[in-house]
């Protein structure tokens, strides 16, 4: 008995060691990771002089100043911002659905020339954007598409990473013998999907959409190939803008307050949509 008691009484300061051990390595963690945008919001609240000076932890006087500077500005920043959630948004909404319907397809049904597809798609997934960028903006030339969203919007439906990820999250939550109930009960292909599948891969389809935004949201190299019209450039763009500008006009405090404000709307997402990832996982484990 009393060895019993000692094994328990060192297995548990053990597992206390261990977890004190994990808190303080996610609490470093932690702190890098934030420790980067709170360079950002200081650096946004200084002004350019002060900027040019050097590093430091101490937040400036100048963060309305420079807000009411770029608000003022030749730069219609918070219609790029407007363009880029448009973007953004529909890009994310039409990938994660069709390639989850991609993954659907390539999951439930039985083909020949399903393995074929599956490797054609993964294939593509290893053909960077740059090398097929210059027939691409033939094509959008050819189709008096430029200065217009829809290329930007519709090519984001073909995602063959999306389309993996979907598939491999099919392979450990969605059986075939479910979607056979669905069947045998009458729905059709069109209701089992979206009533029965999706709900099932709500975590997936959540870590996706913010993937997916925050990707578009950041994406400068398509949209500066297409866009030229100031009112439908988006937000990367106008920022390299800044940052571009001339020695007169180059204000670094601008930059750091326009970075700072593209992040919220990015947060935002994250937040609301993180919660169906938590409910997936406490489901999850629920199950188990």
């Amino acid at each position: 008995m009393r060895q019993d008691r000692e094994y328990d009484v060192e297995g548990g300061l053990g597992l206390t060691v261990r977890r004190i051990i994990a808190y303080i390595v996610l609490i470093l963690l932690t702190v890098l990771c934030l420790f980067w945008f709170y360079i950002l919001f200081i650096n946004a609240s200084r002004s350019h002089s002060e900027l040019t000076r050097g590093f430091t932890l101490i937040p400036g006087k100048y963060l309305i100043t420079n807000w009411l500077n770029v608000m003022h500005g030749t730069q219609p920043i918070v219609r790029g911002m407007l363009n880029s959630f448009i973007i953004a948004a529909c890009a994310s909404i039409l990938c994660v659905y069709f390639s989850t319907m991609t993954a659907y397809a390539i999951h439930v049904y039985d083909f020949k020339a399903k393995k074929a597809i599956f490797t054609f798609i993964l294939a593509v997934m290893m053909i960077p954007t740059q090398v097929t960028a210059l027939g691409f903006i033939k094509l959008v030339q050819g189709i008096k598409l430029e200065d217009s969203f829809i290329p930007l919007i519709i090519p984001t439906i073909a995602a063959p990473a999306t389309f993996y990820y979907m598939k491999q999250y099919m392979e450990s939550t969605l059986p075939h013998a479910i979607v056979e109930a669905a069947r045998i009960d009458g729905a059709n292909e069109v209701r089992t999907f979206n009533t029965i599948s999706l709900p099932m891969m709500k975590p997936a389809i959540a870590v996706q959409m913010i993937f997916t935004f925050v990707f578009n949201w950041n994406n400068y190299f398509t949209p500066a190939l297409i866009l030229h019209d100031e009112k439908k450039k988006t937000l990367p763009i106008l920022i390299a803008q800044l940052r571009s500008a001339d020695f007169l006009k180059f204000d670094m405090g601008q930059v750091y307050v326009t970075i700072a404000f593209s992040i919220f709307p990015v947060i935002v997402v994250y937040l609301c949509l993180s919660r169906f990832i938590v409910g997936g996982v406490a489901l999850g484990s629920v199950k188990g």
